[in-house]
């Protein structure tokens, strides 16, 4: 998954280059809308195609991201997209948006407040369409009424469960956020835990953001470290509850880029990625295995659990190392960074079966395992 992605028009995208496909929930009022008109103004130049699929024949969380989405939206009405389509019918929709020609660079389906979350997980994993991959399930919770919507819906727990991050949102009208940000976190299987108010969540947690033409790069944690968001509400204040200097973009996030020139063991890196830490939501990049696979390097892709490996031979110009960003919410980057040096290895020679536990993560490998939500 890259950022040249949406832009390949020789007859498709290469396997790393494909457009991640990131499935919004939560139940009805809990911020998914406002969640993704932020998403759609701070998304750095990145083009975002959307299927909003709203429960009712009026489409009215359509009508709302339409003016920003235009063409790049998809909406279905008047019923649960896990209910009135079968991953056919959706792989249709995905293929329009996924289209060179739209320049998307990124796929979110906003679900009905009343949606099964895991039905539409294992929609999009059993696609068949190569240009689109799994880029994790976001939960949207509302801190101010989350003990009365449990109460209401029992079944919030097993969504929350099944969550690769959740977005507990409006916290600022919450009585006692803290206990709220602990419960939800109690009721998660490693999944990253994320504060937000007006469902303001930094875009780079969420996908690779493709640099406006009005700027060089693109903002990086320590940048918004440094500055907000820039953008008040109508108030004067930020929209966070403070005076335009609290709730930052960061808050809630860290980040750690590893770069090695020593090969990685394959045994050890699985073991690592096997027993991955709470909170840490996704990891990009690229691995050399030395020894163990010469001719190629593995571009990997991890969302919450779901994992996948993509090797391509390395160009004669290419210089051979392991190049990781990993983000998450609450993560111990010094002692993940001891992980990951502790995974590196100048062995001379290859491990007869060290790739097995890497090539069952390869798309289209005998050995891949099911398209469970989370493989990994």
């Amino acid at each position: 998954m890259g950022n040249s992605s949406a832009h390949e028009t020789d007859g498709g995208r290469r396997p790393h280059q494909q457009i991640p496909v990131v499935v919004l929930a939560g139940f009805l009022g809990s911020g998914k809308t406002t969640l993704l008109n932020h998403l759609l103004h701070r998304s750095a130049g990145s083009r975002i195609g959307a299927i909003v699929n709203d429960f009712g024949a009026i489409e009215i969380d359509a009508l709302a991201v339409a003016g920003a989405l235009g063409d790049s939206t998809v909406s279905l009405g008047n019923g649960c997209l896990c209910c009135a389509v079968d991953a056919g019918e959706l792989d249709v929709y995905l293929g329009k948006l996924a289209a060179p020609e739209t320049g998307v660079d990124v796929i979110v389906i906003e679900a009905s407040g009343l949606a099964e979350p895991q039905e539409l997980v294992r929609m999009v994993l059993a696609s068949e369409h190569p240009g689109i991959v799994y880029g994790g399930l976001v939960e949207v919770v509302d801190a101010a009424e989350f003990d009365d919507t449990r109460a209401r819906h029992p079944e919030i727990d097993r969504h929350l469960a099944l969550a690769d991050m959740v977005v507990v949102n409006k916290l600022d009208r919450a009585a006692d956020p803290e206990r709220v940000l602990a419960l939800v976190g109690s009721l998660t299987d490693r999944a990253a835990v994320v504060p937000a108010t007006y469902g303001r969540v930094d875009p780079e947690f969420l996908f690779d953001c493709r640099p406006s033409e009005e700027r060089i790069g693109q903002l990086s944690f320590d940048d918004l470290h440094d500055q907000g968001d820039g953008q008040g509400d109508d108030d004067g204040t930020d929209g966070l509850g403070g005076n335009g200097h609290a709730g930052h973009l960061h808050t809630g996030y860290d980040s750690l880029s590893f770069v090695s020139d020593v090969p990685l063991d394959p045994r050890r890196l699985m073991r690592f990625l096997d027993s991955r830490s709470e909170g840490l939501y996704r990891i990009k990049g690229h691995v050399d295995l030395g020894p163990n696979d010469l001719r190629n390097r593995y571009t990997m892709h991890a969302v919450g659990r779901f994992l996948r490996f993509y090797p391509e031979p390395w160009a004669p110009a290419d210089e051979r190392r392991t190049q990781l960003v990993l983000i998450g919410s609450g993560i111990d980057t010094e002692a993940l960074g001891t992980e990951l040096k502790g995974c590196e290895s100048d062995a001379p020679h290859a491990d007869e079966h060290g790739m097995w536990g890497v090539l069952r993560y390869v798309q289209g490998s005998e050995d891949e395992p099911d398209p469970e939500p989370y493989g990994g």
